[in-house]
């Protein structure tokens, strides 16, 4: 066995180093000066008898080895949190802090709706969101920055648990009067792809649109881009041409005020599934499932009342 063990302290600086790739920048986010985490990285590079940052005056370099360090104390700080996570688990369920990541198309349409029923039934719950692309969601879950993560699935995110909260159906929407636009369903291989406006990569929602289309070749023929489904709204209603949009953002009335209407796609794929996905064998497994169900159930009642 090693006569040396790196200290949590350390683990924390190197990869908040590796975040950031900034000494002060660093520094600041672990709530320290910039000498104690340089000293700090270097006190564990002495005593392991290893190179694991680079240091010029323009950049950081992490060594090969460097970087392996760096994924392994991710897990090693992960679980030396769910030590603390298992011991108030124990307690009251769903009392303490839950940081979760939620992805753009699901954030803005249904937290309104669904926070002040969750605030009411668990008054002693304290969310923390961030609103995150798919990818960088699930990266935070497996970095330990997220608890869990407010998903669309299919998405492959690693090593996790999921419980399905409801499926959302995906539309197509055309401005008004449109001659494109069809009576009731819209058939996938009726849509115009050089009209067809798309969310950049990096949102899930794009694969969910173009794989209940199950025309692939839509991706590449896409006319316009959009950083979000509000911008594509607002291209559609200025004639630029034709979305995808999802029944929670509809429902939501990302359409009012609009000269669009959205149909149904003629399609068995045309849904996707809203999820809670945490880590697999994570301590807090049991609470994420009461989450799940205390969401489900304030979904149930706001789709009940109408909202």
């Amino acid at each position: 066995m090693s006569t040396y063990l790196p200290t949590l302290k350390q683990l924390q600086y190197l990869v908040a180093l590796k975040e950031h790739g900034h000494f002060g920048k660093a520094a600041e986010s672990c709530f320290v000066t910039q000498s104690t985490l340089s000293a700090g990285i270097k006190e564990l590079e002495t005593l392991l008898d290893i190179v694991l940052v680079e240091r010029t005056r323009r950049v950081v370099r992490f060594t090969e080895l460097g970087n392996q360090m760096v994924e392994k104390s991710y897990r090693i700080l992960r679980e030396a949190e769910e030590l603390s996570e298992m011991a108030r688990s124990a307690g009251q369920p769903l009392a303490g802090n839950v940081r979760m990541s939620v992805i753009p198309t699901i954030a803005p349409f249904l937290l309104p709706r669904l926070l002040p029923q969750l605030r009411k039934e668990r008054p002693e719950l304290k969310l923390y969101l961030k609103e995150e692309t798919s990818q960088a969601a699930c990266d935070s879950l497996h970095h330990g920055h997220a608890d869990c993560v407010l998903l669309a699935l299919p998405f492959p995110c690693g090593d996790v648990e999921s419980e399905v909260l409801f499926s959302d159906e995906i539309f197509v929407a055309f401005p008004k009067d449109d001659p494109r636009d069809p009576p009731a369903m819209v058939d996938p291989a009726a849509l115009d792809e050089t009209q067809l406006l798309l969310l950049e990569d990096g949102h899930c929602l794009k694969d969910h649109a173009l794989a209940a289309c199950n025309r692939p070749e839509l991706r590449a023929s896409a006319r316009m881009m959009g950083t979000s489904l509000h911008t594509l709204v607002q291209m559609v209603d200025n004639g630029l041409g034709l979305t995808l949009l999802p029944k929670m953002a509809i429902d939501s009335g990302i359409l009012d005020h609009t000269n669009i209407v959205a149909r149904p796609l003629m399609s068995n794929n045309a849904t996707r599934d809203i999820a809670l996905v945490w880590r697999t064998n994570s301590p807090r497994r049991s609470e994420f499932q009461l989450l799940a169900e205390i969401m489900k159930g304030a979904q149930n009642w706001v789709s009940a009342s109408g909202k």
